[in-house]
């Protein structure tokens, strides 16, 4: 069976087809990096209309593409949420529309339960499966998240961001320092010329039990950091090596500690931040030193990305949610309708 994927949760336009033993076919992305680079963040209302005008040329490209031969897909997969409305709205739309001319069954999906399965994806391809139950970090620009997966469909989400995501930390660091947009990518790009421990920032709330996140305030210490001294590009990348160190360090922290708590022996970690290299080094020590499997997904499907969409909608369209034989199947999600198409802008992953 193929699945078309439909992603416009946020800023970047994405679509792909994954084919259930040939698996994932073909799939493409159209960034609004450059689009909202002058904002220093994205614009809702810009990123809704650059979604419209981009989709469905992209679409044509894919479904016509040699790889997939211009072959009808025999579903149709949309995030339906959690993201900016507008984006959601655009996604639905052209989603169910197409599965409805061609009369095949759509499905929406979760937007970070795809971010879940994209490490599952790679799996696959390399005929090596990642079988439930595992502990998930889904860490983004919106999310950061300590998940217990028991099977696919049954997620119980053990703490998360309290404020500010990993991922907003860094954009609203980079802002800080002139570093541009996506903050991401700029922090680790200045952190690599950066004098480890010239500036040490906390590992917020760490020193307490429990596995939520707070980032907000490491802006606030940076701040105060930065307006002590000149900022050369010396201080800059000093600076942005602290800020990178010590979100690593927190994520490390209550990753162990959720490990410990729950007796997983696989972590999946995925999400934009998730492409990061301190990171992808300091939990694979991590899982050395636990004897637990750590598993991403490539770079480009850390990112927002059509792929995990596809294989999200595939798995619950067509596929065994459940490794456990007699456990019940996951229910196809349902979203609240919002006018004429089913989206959540706010959705829970336990509300799976």
């Amino acid at each position: 069976m193929r699945v078309l994927g439909i992603e416009t949760s946020c800023d970047d336009t994405a679509a792909a087809i994954y084919d259930g033993e040939a698996g994932l076919l073909v799939h493409r992305l159209a960034s609004q990096v450059e689009l909202h680079r002058q904002y220093g963040g994205v614009v809702p209302e810009l990123a809704a209309r650059d979604h419209i005008k981009t989709l469905l040329p992209l679409l044509d490209h894919l479904i016509n593409d040699p790889r997939n031969g211009g072959v009808k897909p025999h579903a149709v997969a949309y995030t339906a949420g959690p993201g900016l409305a507008g984006a959601l709205l655009v996604g639905a739309a052209v989603g169910k529309s197409l599965a409805q001319a061609w009369g095949v069954p759509a499905v929406g999906v979760h937007h970070m339960e795809g971010h879940l399965v994209a490490p599952m994806l790679e799996a696959a391809a390399h005929k090596t499966p990642l079988v439930c139950p595992l502990l998930a970090l889904l860490v983004s620009g919106g999310h950061t998240m300590l998940v217990d997966v028991e099977n696919l469909g049954a997620y119980r989400i053990l703490g998360q961001s309290l404020d500010d995501a990993a991922g907003e930390a860094f954009d609203k660091t980079a802002k800080l320092l002139g570093l541009g947009y996506p903050g991401g990518p700029a922090i680790a790009q200045a952190a690599q010329r950066g004098q480890p421990r010239r500036f040490v920032l906390p590992r917020p709330m760490t020193n307490r039990a429990g596995f939520e996140f707070s980032f907000s305030g490491l802006k606030t210490q940076l701040r105060n950091l930065a307006s002590r001294q000149p900022l050369d590009q010396q201080t800059i990348a000093d600076l942005a090596l602290a800020c990178e160190v010590a979100v690593v360090e927190t994520l490390r922290i209550k990753c162990k500690r959720a490990l410990r708590h729950t007796g997983r022996n696989r972590l999946v970690v995925a999400g934009g931040v998730g492409a990061n290299q301190r990171l992808r080094q300091r939990l694979r020590q991590l899982g050395d030193d636990m004897g637990v499997q750590v598993f991403y997904p490539r770079a480009q499907l850390c990112t927002d990305n059509g792929a995990m969409i596809a294989y999200a909608g595939y798995l619950r369209l067509f596929g065994e949610l459940s490794n456990a034989a007699d456990a019940p199947r996951a229910p196809t999600a349902k979203p609240t309708q919002s006018g004429a198409f089913e989206i959540r802008p706010r959705w829970s992953l336990a509300d799976l």
